[in-house]
C-alpha cells in the first residue's frame, strides 16, 4: 500500500527534488503552493496541488489531507536582507508553528522538518549534532528563525510527543538549482564573476538530501537532527572546478574578507536610497568568508546519506543549466 505524503516548499530546489524521489519510491505526493507560484519543476509529475500560504494556518488545514504518513516540512524564507526581515520571520516561525499545528490537527504520522547547517552558527571546529551552538550569527535574522523554528518542532516532540525528525543540510548543489549555487555558476560562464569569498565547508548532493528526507521517516529517530554535509571544499576550489567545466577564466585567488564587508555595508548603504535588494549584503557576506567543517557520520550510519563528489556533483549542475538554456553557450569552451 502506498505511502502518503505532504510537503511544503514543493515549488523550490529542495522541495521539488524531494517530490521526484518520493513519486519514484512509490508514495503518493500532495503538495503545498501558494497561489501564483511557479510549478515548472513539477510539470509531467504526478502531484496533487493545493493551494495554500504557510502564514495563514486555516488554510493549511484544508490542503492537508487526514491521516497523512508523513508531513515534509521544506518551505522556508532564506532572505538576507534586513528590510525582508519580518516577512521571513512569519514564513519562518510562524509558519512552521502552523505547520506543526495542522500536522497535529490532522493526524499525520510523522514531520520530517528540513533546516540548515547554519543553526548552529559559525563554528571553529568541525560541526555535529552534539556541537555547542553559538549565538555569534543570530543577528542574521534568517540564522535566528530557522534557529527557532527547530525549537517549535522540539518543544512539540518534548510536551506533545510530535513525532518528528529535523535534518540540517550543508551547502546544497544539483540539478534543478535555479537560485541557489547555480548564480555563480551563471556568473562564471557570463565572465562577470566579481571575486570568490575566502570561505567554504561541505557541499551536499540534493538528490541525496531528498533520500535522506525519506529515510528519516523510514528510521530517523523522533526528536533528533542530522546533519546532511559531502565534500569539504573551499569557495575557491569550487569555483575552479566550475571554471574548468564551462571552459572559462576564474579567479585564482580568494577576495579578503574585510574588502568584501566593506561592499556589503555599501550595498546596503545603497540599497536604502534605491530600496532595492542588493546583491550583496553584511549578512551574506558574514556568511560566504566563514568556513564550516560538519561531520555527517550520524546520517550516515542511521539514513545511509552518502556522498556525492563535488566535481561530479557540479558537472552534473552545469549539464542542467545547459539542458535548461540557462548557459551562455551550448558546450563549455565557446
Amino acid at each position: 500500500m502506498a505511502l502518503n505524503a505532504f510537503i511544503t516548499g514543493a515549488t523550490g530546489f529542495v522541495g521539488s527534488t524531494l517530490a521526484r524521489e518520493l513519486l519514484a519510491a512509490g508514495w503518493n505526493v500532495t503538495a503545498l503552493a501558494r497561489a501564483g507560484a511557479s510549478r515548472r519543476d513539477l510539470e509531467g509529475f504526478n502531484v496533487r496541488w493545493r493551494e495554500g500560504d504557510l502564514t495563514q494556518a486555516e488554510s493549511l488545514i484544508e490542503a492537508m489531507p487526514a491521516d497523512i504518513d508523513c508531513v515534509f516540512h521544506v518551505a522556508a524564507d532564506t532572505n538576507v536582507w534586513a528590510p525582508n526581515n519580518e516577512r521571513q520571520t512569519r514564513v519562518n516561525v510562524e509558519g512552521t508553528r502552523n505547520i506543526i499545528q495542522a500536522a497535529m490537527r490532522r493526524g499525520a504520522a510523522r514531520f520530517i522538518h528540513t533546516s540548515s547547517f547554519i543553526v548552529w552558527g559559525f563554528q571553529g571546529t568541525p560541526l555535529r549534532e552534539t556541537s555547542q551552538r553559538q549565538e555569534n550569527a543570530d543577528w542574521i535574522n534568517y540564522v535566528r528563525t530557522k534557529h527557532t523554528a527547530e525549537e517549535l518542532v522540539r518543544a512539540a516532540v518534548r510536551e506533545r510527543d510530535f513525532n518528528a525528525v529535523i535534518v540540517n543540510p550543508a551547502h546544497i548543489l544539483g540539478p534543478g538549482d535555479r537560485h541557489n549555487w547555480s548564480r555563480m555558476i551563471l556568473l562564471v560562464d557570463q565572465k562577470k564573476l566579481p571575486g570568490i569569498p575566502p570561505g567554504g565547508g561541505a557541499f551536499a548532493d540534493v538528490r541525496e538530501i531528498a533520500k535522506a528526507q525519506i529515510n528519516a521517516f523510514h528510521s530517523g529517530r523522533k526528536g533528533e537532527n542530522y546533519l546532511l554535509g559531502g565534500e569539504d571544499h573551499s569557495f575557491l576550489e569550487v569555483v575552479s572546478i566550475a571554471g574548468e567545466l564551462l571552459g572559462r577564466k576564474v579567479p585564482k585567488r580568494t577576495s579578503p574578507a574585510w574588502l568584501l564587508r566593506l561592499a556589503g555595508q555599501a550595498h546596503q548603504i545603497k540599497s536604502r536610497l534605491t530600496r532595492r535588494e542588493p546583491d550583496i549584503t553584511p549578512e551574506s557576506v558574514a556568511m560566504i568568508t566563514r568556513h564550516i567543517e560538519c561531520d555527517s557520520s550520524k546520517a550516515q550510519r542511521e539514513l545511509g546519506y552518502r556522498f556525492t563528489p563535488v566535481r561530479h556533483l557540479l558537472k552534473d549542475t552545469v549539464d542542467w543549466l545547459r539542458k535548461e538554456g540557462l548557459l551562455r553557450d551550448r558546450e563549455a569552451g565557446k
